[in-house]
This record gives C-alpha cells, structure tokens and sequence, in this order.
C-alpha cells in the first residue's frame, strides 16, 4: 500500500480559509506540475504520482476548497471558485508558469485556469474531464418521466432530503460499490482508498458542499475555454469509464483544438490511481518533449 501525502504537506489561507496542498521534488530547469483532484477526492488520491513524478519535477497537489482537507465554508461553489483559486495558488505559493493535470471536476477547474490565465499555464494534462461542449445533444422533449425526473431532482436538493442522500453516499459500502462502477482494476480499491474518499465527508460542512455543488450555475463551455487556450494539451483517457464516452468527448476536444495529444488507457475514471504507472511515464514524456 502506498503511503499518504500528508507528512509533506501543508496548509495556505485563501479568503480567509484554510487551504491543504503537497509539494514535493525540485527542478528548477522544468516546469513545475500542478495535481487537481475530481469531485469527493482530495491530494490523497494522486499519492502514487507524487512520489514517482517528484523523482523529476517539482510536484505540487492541492486540495480544492470544499474537499479533502481543505476547508469547507458555505459559500457558493463552482468552476469559477476554483479557477480563483487555482489561479491564485499559482501565482502565490508556486511562482512560476506551472503545468495543471486535473482528473474529471479538477480536469475542467485546469481548463478555466488555462483558458483565462494563460500566463499562468505552460500546459494542461486532462484525464477523463468533467465539463459541458457547446454542441452538446439537445434534451428532448419533455415528457412525464422527465417531468418526474426534474421533480425529484429538485425535491431532494432540498435541505433535509439533501442531507440524506449525502449520509447515504457517504457510507463505505456504498463508495466501494461507487468505486467498483468506475475502476476496472478492482484491486486498485483499497480499505485506504475507501477511508480517504470518506473521511472528508464527515468533516464540518461537508454536507453543505454536496449540497452547493449540485445547485451552483454551469460554467464555461469546454468549447469556448478552448478557443482561449494557447498552451499544449494531453488527453489520458480511462477508456473503461462508464460514465463518459471518452471516445466521443477525445474527438470533439480534436476538433476544437490542435495542440493535443491523446492516449486510450485500459482503465476507468481514474486512469492516475488505476494505472498509475503509465501515466506518470505518458505526463513525463509529453512535458520533456512537447512542453519544455
């Protein structure tokens, strides 16, 4: 089992709140590397890739307002929060054009960085992204079940049905089925991986995060980020993800932009914690040869 992160760690104050990251490694010849967790997770969840990354680049993991340790106030959140964020963590603490890698919600927070503070991006590493194109299908019509659907949605953002479903999602049985959904590998699902999805969700006003996230307004399209963005960018597709059609999404990125690379991995959501080895090596070449 590989260790936790949190003896390298450390804690920064943004708007007044408390901020975990990690640093570790130092190259001062290359860009520095920026981790980006997805939606539940924290700098936990990129615990093998800091310790091979940092090997050659000075390695940085942060945990976004709201998650892991980071603290969880209630304020509204969205992509622009994080983009903030982000942003000035760059700017502050690393000091230096830095290369962001987000997995799926932390993914599109990279894109927003990348897009709007392009001084601040030597390039941008995406794996399975979260985030909407403009030429997303169009719902259709609705119907009686659709109307239901929009029903429920609404009723359980409600306080008191919002707090159940976050205590329901938060036991371990039920992030262990979640994980076995999303992970090919399954025996990449460790009790430690389990206890560190979890145990932010029982800090103080983590249930007011959950609730916040599925309330806050869409952000940017991944199109129109896109159109703003000048730097490199790699493609890591877990493409046993169940949750997205990575095929699909790799081509309409390919549309929109030509500075891209793109690998399929033998993985799923996570390609970083499943396969964890090829993508270090993917990220390693790609920042030599094509970032440097």
């Amino acid at each position: 089992m590989t260790a936790a992160v949190s003896s390298r760690a450390t804690t920064w104050t943004w708007r007044n709140q408390t901020i975990y990251y990690v640093r570790q490694g130092d190259s001062p010849d290359r860009p520095p590397l920026l981790l980006i967790h997805g939606f539940g997770a924290s700098t936990d969840h990129w615990r093998k890739n800091i310790a091979e990354l940092s090997a050659e680049f000075e390695v940085w993991a942060i945990d976004l307002l709201g998650f892991g340790r980071s603290a969880k106030p209630p304020v509204e959140y969205s992509g622009a929060l994080w983009q903030a964020q982000i942003q000035d963590f760059i700017t502050e603490k690393i000091g230096r054009p830095t290369v962001l890698a987000g997995n799926s919600l932390g993914g599109y927070a990279a894109l927003c960085v990348a897009a709007n503070h392009p001084e601040s991006v030597a390039g941008v590493v995406l794996l399975n992204s979260a985030g909407p194109f403009s030429d997303d299908r169009p719902k259709p019509p609705a119907s009686m079940r659709s109307a239901i659907a929009s029903t429920m949605r609404t009723f359980m953002l409600q306080p008191l049905p919002s707090w159940l479903l976050f205590n329901y999602v938060r036991q371990r049985s039920v992030i262990r089925r979640t994980l076995e959904q999303v992970y090919l590998d399954k025996s990449a699902i460790t009790e430690q991986l389990i206890q560190d999805i979890q145990r932010p969700a029982f800090e103080p006003g983590a249930a007011q995060v959950f609730a916040s996230v599925f309330k806050s307004p869409q952000g940017e399209k991944i199109d129109a980020l896109l159109d703003k963005m000048r730097c490199p960018l790699l493609l890591l597709w877990g493409q046993g993800d169940p949750w997205m059609n990575c095929q699909e999404r790799g081509s309409r990125f390919r549309e929109h932009y030509d500075q891209v690379q793109e690998h399929f991995l033998q993985a799923g959501h996570c390609p970083h914690d499943e396969v964890p080895g090829q993508v270090d090596a993917l990220m390693r070449d790609w920042i030599l040869t094509v970032v440097q």
